[in-house]
């Protein structure tokens, strides 16, 4: 086997931190596994994984390799995705759909560059809460959708995007932005402004709660607004605070505008995904995660 198939062997099992798990998705067998992490030890004579019985989890040095092997295969992506677009070319109509956070604040700076390539092909974007972006998938009334939550319709293929994490905001005259942290249990004291139902962002704070033993419905509600940036700009000139994604709140952090208060305890990251019906294989939605993807590693 190539170094290069080590590596992915490797790759696989730091990501799954289970030999059993890497050997299926591998398609090998689990000792040849076992043999490929040996021979990649015995190459650079270091240990990769610490073992503590049926438990593995990442030795430093296993952590350095898989910062350079996450780098090696994005330049590989991009590698591939250069050449293989280099004599197609790409005509048509690709209408995209975009979650209330995806839709301003992810997908247009990597629509600007796509069609920039691809002068050809004609874009369209709407946006909705992840469950409305569901829901037009369904109708095929877009071709390909950005969304993000817990949430899985047997109906759609989710392929993972990119991170991103929520986090506590408030303007800096509140009074809680002078502390550098509070505790969980003052959170059912603090005016939210939270999403609306279907929303991914309420979703994934709903789900993140039950890990401090909270629930929804003990937050004191201050409104439920279906933009992020009503959101904002309420809470720019109200007492009260919001769980927001730090992808929308970029520009006020650097112009001082708003804070971020950490919650003890809790930390909310979460997945974008892209969602396609299942079976679906046009080649301009295709083509657009791909490019995203590839814009992503770039940046």
């Amino acid at each position: 086997m190539t170094f290069d198939f080590r590596l992915q062997v490797f790759h696989t099992v730091a990501k799954r931190l289970n030999f059993t798990r890497a050997a299926k998705e591998l398609f090998i067998t689990q000792p040849a596994v076992t043999k490929h992490i040996h021979e990649l030890e015995q190459q650079f004579k270091v240990s990769l994984f610490e073992r503590n019985g049926t438990h593995i989890r990442l030795a430093p040095a296993g952590k350095r390799l898989l910062e350079h092997t996450e780098a090696l295969f994005a330049v590989y992506r991009n590698l591939e995705f250069d050449m293989s677009t280099l004599t197609q070319g790409h005509t048509g109509r690709l209408i995209l759909g975009g979650s209330m956070t995806a839709a301003p604040y992810i997908i247009p700076p990597i629509l600007a560059d796509f069609h920039t390539r691809y002068t050809e092909v004609e874009v369209s974007l709407v946006s909705g809460n992840t469950q409305q972006i569901e829901q037009a998938l369904e109708r095929k009334e877009i071709d390909l959708g950005i969304v993000e939550g817990h949430s899985r319709n047997s109906a759609i293929r989710y392929t993972e995007f990119m991170r991103d994490e929520i986090v506590l905001v408030s303007n800096p005259e509140h009074p809680l932005s002078r502390r550098s942290s509070i505790r969980p249990e003052e959170l059912t004291r603090i005016p939210l402004l939270l999403r609306e139902p279907g929303s991914g962002s309420l979703e994934v704070l709903a789900h993140a709660l039950k890990g401090l033993g909270l629930k929804l419905s003990q937050l004191r509600k201050e409104m439920q607004l279906d933009s992020t940036e009503m959101i904002k700009s309420y809470l720019l000139h109200a007492p009260c605070m919001a769980f927001l994604s730090v992808h929308a709140v970029t520009k006020e952090l650097q112009n001082n505008e708003c804070v971020i208060v950490d919650v003890k305890g809790l930390g909310i990251e979460r997945n974008f995904y892209f969602a396609r019906l299942q079976g679906e294989t046009a080649a301009l939605p295709e083509l657009f995660m791909r490019f995203a993807m590839h814009y992503r590693d770039r940046k």
